[in-house]
C-alpha cells in the first residue's frame, strides 16, 4: 500500500512533484517568470533568481502557554473525551477516548478528566531595565514597530520549551529575568547596526529563532546588570535567491521550516531538512544547534545541507566572497558555527544545497515482535546502505501510546480492527506487551523507491518481521507533531513530561536504552513518585556505526515537592548513565545551560579551553551573553 504526500496545516503543496533536475529548471523559470532576471540554464554564469516574498501569514498565531498553535490543543470535552482543537493534523476533529483511561492505567489512577491544575497565565513580568541611548541610536534605524517593551512579547523571549520553563511560567513565580526590550531586524544592515550599537552602549544581546529550544538556552541571567536585548529573526524571512542549476539557495536565518519548505516547492525543490520542530523553528537556529532532520539519510544533516554562513560578531561581519562544493581554506569560519548557540553573535543567512522534490514518497511500517528483534533489523538495514529517507523504530510503550491516541472506530471499522488486532496477535504470534513497531518514508523516483522497498521489506523478513501497511506509518509520523502538544495537556493533569536523546554505536545500543530505563524507574522509585513513570524510547536516524536515541520520560506530580526540581534531578542521573553506558551527551538537542555542566565529562582541558578562547578572541566583551556552553574548565 502507498500514501501520497501529506503537508500539515496550510502548507503548499504544488500540483506536480518533479523529479529530474532538467524539470526542475524548466519548472522553476515557468514560475519564477518576470523574478528570473538571467536565463536559467547551465552554462550561463549566475543562473539565480529572487523569489517573491512570501505571503503574509494568516490563521498561524503561535500560543504563548504552550507548544504550537494558538487554535491546537488536547483538550477534554464534556462526554470525558479528549479532542485536539483545529484542523491542522490528522489527529484533529475526531474523539480519542482511550488516551485519558490509557494513561491511567500505566502511570497512576488519579489521572482523570476532572483531576486538574489550572494555571494562570501570565506571570508577573520583572519591569525592564532602560538604556536611554542604545534607544536612541536603534531608533535611527529602526521603525517603532520594529522593537517592544510589552510585558507579554518579553516573557516569551526569555524562555524555551523546556519541562521547567513551562512549569514557571504556568505554576510558578514565573521567571526572574527576561529580556528588557525584543528587536526584530528586517536587513542583515539592521544587524550590524544593533551589534555596533550593543557594543557603544553596553547592551548584551540574544539571538532568538524560533523559541523552540529544549536547553533552557533563552534563559536570561538573573545577575546582568546590562539591559538586555532579545534579537528576534523571524522578520529576516526571505528567501533571497534560488539557483535551480547550481541547486543552492541564500536564505535569510529567520526563515521558519514550514515557509522554506512551502515556497521551495513551488519551484520543485526542496531543502529536505525536516527536524520534529520544522513548523516553528528557523533556519538559523538549525546551524546554531547543529540540528538534525528527520530525513537525514536521504538529504543529510545541517552541516551537509548548509554551504556558507554569514554571521554577525562582536567583531564585524563573517562573510566570504564565494561559495563552492567543497573548499579546503584552513580553520573554517562556518565548522565553528555549528552548535555555537548564539554565543558568538547573530547568523543573518545561510546558502543551502536544494534537491528536486520527490516524485514518489511513500509511507511504510513493520511490527517486530520485540525491541531487540527491531533494533537488530535497524542494523542490518543500516550495514545494507541504501535507506529510506527515514526509519524510526519505537518501543512497546510508545507503541502502546500510538494505540492510545486513535480515534473512535464506529461501523464496520470496530470490526476490522478486531479482526486486524486477532491476525497480529493469534495468528502471527505478537504480544501485545511486547511488540514494537518501525515506520518508514521512502522518497525518490518511482524505481528508486520500489528498490528500497525491497530491500527494507527482505531485511524485516529475515527478523520475522511483519509488513503492517502505509497508513501506519503515516500515523507514525503525524504523532511527531502531536507529541508536544501532549506534553502541555498532560502537565496540567499533573504530569510532568519532557524528552532527551544522545546518539550511541551499534553495540552499546541495546544495553543503553536498558540501562536509562532501569536508572529513571529505580530514581523515581527512591524519589517516592506517585504511581509509575513513564518511560520510553525510540530509535530515530541511523548511520552505519550507531544510532540516534529518544527517550520521553514523565511521572505523577501532585503531591511532589518542587516537581520540576526532582525531574531536572532525574533527568540528570539519567544522562549520567547514558554517558556511563557509551552514548553521546547530545545529538541534536545541544547543550545550552541545561547540559553546560557535563561538558567537563566528555571534553579534555584543551577542547574546552579552545571552546572559551574563541569566545574571548570573537566577543571579549561579552556582548552576546546568552551563556550557553559556559562549563568550567576541565583539568589536565
Amino acid at each position: 500500500m502507498s500514501s501520497n504526500t501529506s503537508i500539515p496545516g496550510n502548507w503548499l503543496q504544488p500540483e506536480r512533484i518533479l523529479a529530474g533536475g532538467v524539470a526542475a529548471i524548466r519548472q522553476a523559470r515557468k514560475w519564477s517568470g518576470a523574478f528570473a532576471s538571467k536565463p536559467l540554464q547551465p552554462g550561463t554564469g549566475d543562473t539565480s533568481f529572487v523569489p517573491p516574498a512570501m505571503p503574509a501569514p494568516v490563521g498561524e498565531a503561535e500560543s504563548s502557554e504552550n507548544w504550537g498553535f494558538a487554535d491546537t490543543k488536547f483538550e477534554v470535552r464534556a462526554d470525558g473525551h479528549v479532542w485536539l482543537t483545529g484542523g491542522r493534523y490528522s489527529l484533529c476533529g475526531e474523539p480519542i477516548p482511550g488516551l485519558l483511561p490509557w494513561v491511567r492505567s500505566v502511570m497512576h489512577p488519579d489521572i482523570t478528566a476532572t483531576n486538574v491544575h489550572p494555571y494562570q497565565f501570565a506571570p508577573v513580568v520583572p519591569a525592564p531595565m532602560r538604556n536611554e541611548a542604545f534607544l536612541q541610536a536603534i531608533s535611527e534605524f529602526l521603525t517603532s514597530d520594529q522593537w517592544s517593551e510589552d510585558d507579554h512579547t518579553r516573557l516569551r523571549h526569555g524562555h524555551g520549551h523546556t519541562q521547567e520553563e513551562m512549569y514557571k511560567i504556568k505554576y510558578a513565580a514565573g521567571l526572574p529575568r527576561v529580556p528588557d526590550l525584543v528587536v526584530w531586524p528586517t536587513e542583515e544592515d539592521h544587524v550590524v547596526a544593533l551589534v555596533q550599537a550593543a557594543a557603544e552602549h553596553q547592551v548584551a544581546l540574544i539571538p532568538f529563532g524560533g523559541g523552540t529550544n529544549v536547553t533552557d538556552a533563552l534563559r536570561c541571567n538573573s545577575a546582568e546588570s546590562r539591559t538586555i536585548v532579545s534579537i528576534d529573526m523571524r522578520r529576516m524571512n526571505r528567501i533571497l535567491s534560488v539557483d535551480p542549476v547550481n541547486r543552492m539557495a541564500h536564505i535569510q536565518a529567520g526563515a521558519v521550516g514550514r515557509h522554506i519548505m512551502a515556497q521551495l516547492a513551488q519551484y520543485g525543490l526542496t531543502m529536505g531538512h525536516e527536524p520534529d520542530s520544522v513548523e516553528f523553528s528557523t533556519l538559523g537556529g538549525w546551524v546554531a544547534t547543529h540540528a538534525s532532520g528527520m530525513k537525514k539519510n536521504k538529504y543529510g544533516n545541517i552541516e551537509d545541507i548548509v554551504l556558507d554562513v554569514r554571521v554577525m560578531t562582536a567583531k564585524g561581519l563573517v562573510t566570504r566572497t564565494a561559495v563552492g562544493p567543497r573548499e579546503s581554506v584552513g580553520l573554517d569560519p562556518r565548522l565553528w558555527l555549528f552548535g555555537s548557540e548564539g554565543k558568538l553573535g547573530i547568523i543573518t543567512s545561510v546558502t543551502v544545497k536544494l534537491f528536486p522534490l520527490p516524485e514518489v514518497q511513500k509511507y511504510g511500517s513493520v511490527l517486530f515482535k520485540d525491541f531487540e528483534t527491531g533494533v537488530a533489523f535497524m542494523y542490518d538495514l543500516a550495514q545494507a546502505g541504501n535507506w529510506p529517507s527515514s526509519v524510526r523504530l519505537m518501543d512497546n510503550m510508545q507503541f502502546q501510546f500510538g494505540q492510545a491516541l486513535k480515534h473512535a472506530t464506529t461501523g464496520w471499522k470496530v470490526h476490522k480492527s478486531k479482526l486486524e488486532k486477532a491476525f497480529v496477535t493469534q495468528v502471527q504470534g505478537f504480544n501485545p506487551t511486547e511488540m514494537t513497531a518501525c515506520t518508514l518514508v521512502f522518497e525518490g523516483t518511482a524505481r528508486e523507491v520500489e528498490i528500497q522497498e525491497e530491500l527494507v521489506y527482505g531485511i524485516a523478513k529475515r527478523h520475522s518481521g511483519m509488513v503492517a501497511g502505509a497508513e501506519n506509518g503515516a500515523r507514525g509520523y503525524q504523532l511527531t507533531y502531536g507529541i508536544a502538544y501532549i506534553r502541555d495537556f498532560v502537565m496540567s493533569h499533573w504530569v510532568l513530561a519532557e524528552s532527551f536523546e544522545t546518539s550511541v554505536p551499534w553495540s552499546l545500543l541495546p544495553a543503553m536504552v536498558a540501562g536509562v530505563k532501569a536508572c529513571l524507574l529505580r530514581e523515581c522509585k527512591e524519589r517516592g513518585i506517585p504511581g509509575l513513570p513513564f518511560i520510553t524510547a525510540r530509535v530515530t536516524q541511523v548511520y552505519e556505526t550507531g544510532a540516534a536515541v529518544y527517550f520521553y520520560f514523565a511521572f505523577y506530580y501532585k503531591g511532589v515537592e518542587n516537581p520540576t526540581q526532582v525531574y531536572h534531578d532525574i533527568e540528570d542521573a539519567a544522562r549520567e548513565e547514558i554517558l556511563r553506558l557509551g552514548g553521546s551527551l547530545s545529538h541534536h538537542h545541544g547543550i545550552g545551560k541545561l547540559r553546560q555542566h557535563f561538558l567537563p565529562h566528555i571534553l579534555s582541558g584543551p577542547g574546552l579551553q579552545f571552546a572559551a578562547a574563541a569566545k574571548s578572541a570573537l566577543d571579549p566583551a561579552n556582548i552576546f551573553a546568552c551563556g550557553n556552553q559556559s562549563a568550567p574548565q576541565a583539568q589536565g
